[in-house]
């Protein structure tokens, strides 16, 4: 068990912890001068005979060290809160225990110090304090237990409560990638730069390499004690020290606010969608894009908030928000933050992280609302999943979602509703109706793209994704059409796509005009006419001979110069001859057996190198072996 304190500055915290374990606290030689705890305190202790090693973090009550409270506060199982007898409650009293219940610390003991220096009748006004701060709260039963460091009354009561709250405590799940939020790094004579924290998932042993954040340098566990004894394995909810090592790591480059994760976990990020709580003490809203202190972890990291269900937030209410940080943190589903004011004076609320890779457009439309809410109620992916994936037309990157909510793909146990989409750059998750909806209204977009050019075959497949706006990435729409292709939903004449029953024919007037033309282009055989060439208005033709190009009767070499679809066969049949006597085709080559020009011949073998059926290399050209067109001059 990890125990934290809290509190205002001299309420005893740390005298109280060294009256239970022996230990002296305040270790800094400013500390002694001054009398006042600075920095994080770190102690261990068995509190019963086999009762196992209870680590300590004792923080400072003053209010200029709060963000050393905060580092020190992330991951303990149970804060031992100190009010002193004589005071009561004060600021940081309140404080503290308002990051408490915000950082979502699960157990609560009090203890009421330096009973030794007051009448009982004292004692009695400071618990019926407590008891009215903590009474809103999820603290509410703590129990309250009158104690003095200096004459040890009560202190043995306090640890028995200790004790029993440590049975009570249960062990963090180990699934997932591991996570350690640095709080300490130091270099020890012989072994080189340790680094401290406390283990907030999975777990790690010695050989295994994790990554540093933010600048995802590669490090070695050379070795580690958990719980302040040497291990070989450390894991979740234990106080960690790893030794480590790196390519040109140096301990200047290690501070407090850095962190360690696993490889396929790691993913710095700067947006995260939360959901925002603004505490009840606060006198005033909480306005729209307002600048903060943001503390995750060990971490401070200035930002600003973008309220996504309204332009500000009254004290004690809560709504879903966006921030925008200034640095990158690692962070996943779940994990509490404090939000502070611009001066880092005040606790102004806090949260927790809904998604840490929040999207930068449609962030308040209704269906990522619909999604934020199903994150805030659960935290179970299988059970999220469905609602995540009714509210997207994009689909979900699984490795994504992996690192959102910590946990590897080959755990889950997909939905029914759910099909895992393996497109050219990688897998995409799909709700299965929202999957066959996409389907219908591309079917949707090709009949009026038919209603709109009637005279056009169809649009090939990007043109077709911009006709359709679908904001679909360019692999995950050629996997639907692949799909659509295949049920025989759509058809393909060559690059263009088209209902199976849309047929371009010519009109009479055009047909009319093409028997006009034909003979021109079956007595040039290999050197048609250009456009301006043909005797007749240059923009009618040049609008037949590009739709009889799309009819795949004609292929449009260059601009204005179009082949006949036999004497372009007739020539790939000539390229395929010529790569039997020599399998590296020359320019000239081809050139001789054409009869044309160099310049015509040029154009020919790069609008066969644009069809796939050959591959330049320099002035040279090579029949590509897995080419269609080949197969079809056989």
């Amino acid at each position: 068990m990890i125990v934290g304190t809290a509190g205002h500055i001299d309420h005893g915290k740390t005298a109280l912890l060294q009256a239970l374990t022996g230990q002296a606290g305040d270790r800094r030689r400013e500390e002694r001068e001054r009398g006042m705890t600075i920095d994080l305190g770190y102690l261990y202790a068995e509190l019963a005979p086999g009762a196992g090693l209870t680590g300590f973090i004792d923080v400072p009550g003053h209010e200029r060290f709060t963000h050393n409270m905060l580092a020190g506060a992330q991951g303990i199982d149970l804060v031992l809160l100190v009010v002193a007898a004589d005071d009561g409650v004060m600021p940081q009293t309140r404080e503290h225990l308002a990051i408490v219940e915000l950082l979502g610390i699960p157990r609560a003991l009090v203890a009421i110090s330096k009973c030794d220096r007051v009448e009982p009748s004292r004692v009695q006004q400071v618990r019926e304090q407590i008891s009215a701060l903590l009474a809103p709260g999820p603290h509410a039963d703590a129990p309250l237990m009158a104690l003095s460091s200096l004459t040890g009354e009560g202190v043995d009561a306090l640890r028995q409560a200790l004790l029993a709250a440590q049975r009570e405590v249960r062990q963090r799940s180990l699934d997932g990638g591991f996570r350690l939020w640095i709080d300490r790094a130091f270099s020890v004579a012989g072994a080189g730069i340790v680094v401290t924290g406390t283990a907030l998932s999975g777990q790690v042993a010695v050989g295994d390499t994790l990554q540093l954040g933010p600048s995802g340098k590669t490090v070695r566990i050379r070795g580690l004690h958990a719980q302040n004894q040497a291990a070989q394995t450390a894991m979740a909810g234990q106080r960690v020290a790893l030794n480590i090592s790196g390519e040109r790591l140096a301990l200047e480059q290690i501070h407090r606010g850095q962190w360690l994760a696993s490889e396929w976990l790691y993913a710095p990020t700067q947006r995260l969608d939360i959901d925002l709580q603004l505490l009840a003490s606060e006198s005033r809203a909480f306005e729209h894009f307002q600048p903060v202190h943001v503390h995750v972890g060990t971490q401070g990291v200035i930002g600003r908030v973008a309220l996504l269900e309204g332009a500000s937030v009254a004290p004690g209410e809560r709504m879903f928000a966006q921030l925008l940080l200034n640095g990158p943190v690692q962070m996943v589903k779940g994990d509490p933050l404090i939000l502070r004011d611009q001066s880092a004076q005040r606790t102004l609320g806090g949260g927790r992280v809904l998604d840490p890779f929040a999207p930068t457009r449609q962030r308040r439309s209704p269906e990522r609302l619909a999604q934020l809410l199903a994150l805030s109620s659960n935290f179970d992916i299988e059970a999220i999943l469905p609602a995540l994936l009714a509210n997207s037309d994009t689909g979900l990157d699984p490795q994504r979602l992996e690192r959102q909510f910590n946990r590897p793909r080959a755990s889950w146990t997909l939905p029914d509703s759910v099909r895992l989409i393996e497109t050219r750059t990688g897998p995409v998750l799909f709700d299965s109706l929202r999957w066959q909806a996409l389907k219908d209204e591309v079917l949707e977009h090709l009949a009026r793209f038919h209603e709109q050019e009637p005279d056009q075959v169809g649009p090939d497949r990007d043109r077709l994704r911009r006709f359709s706006g679908t904001a679909l990435e360019r692999a995950t729409f050629l996997c639907l059409l692949d799909e659509m292709l295949g049920a025989g939903l759509i058809a393909a004449s060559g690059p263009w796509l088209h209902l199976p029953e849309h047929q371009v024919r010519l009109s009479d007037e055009e047909e009319s005009l093409w028997q006009r033309l034909q003979p021109q282009f079956d007595a040039a055989g290999f050197n048609p006419p250009w456009v301006r060439d043909l005797g007749h208005d240059e923009a009618t033709v040049r609008a037949l001979l590009r739709k009889m190009a799309r009819l795949g009767l004609l292929h449009q070499v260059v601009r204005d110069l179009f082949y006949t679809d036999t004497v372009i066969r007739r020539l790939a049949a000539m390229l395929l001859q010529l790569a039997e006597d020599d399998p590296v085709i020359q320019v000239t080559t081809f050139r001789d057996a054409l009869g044309v020009g160099r310049k015509r011949s040029i154009q020919i073998l790069e609008y066969f190198d644009r069809l796939g059926l050959t591959r330049r290399m320099g002035d040279r050209r090579q029949i590509r072996p897995d080419n269609a067109l080949a197969r079809r001059t056989d």
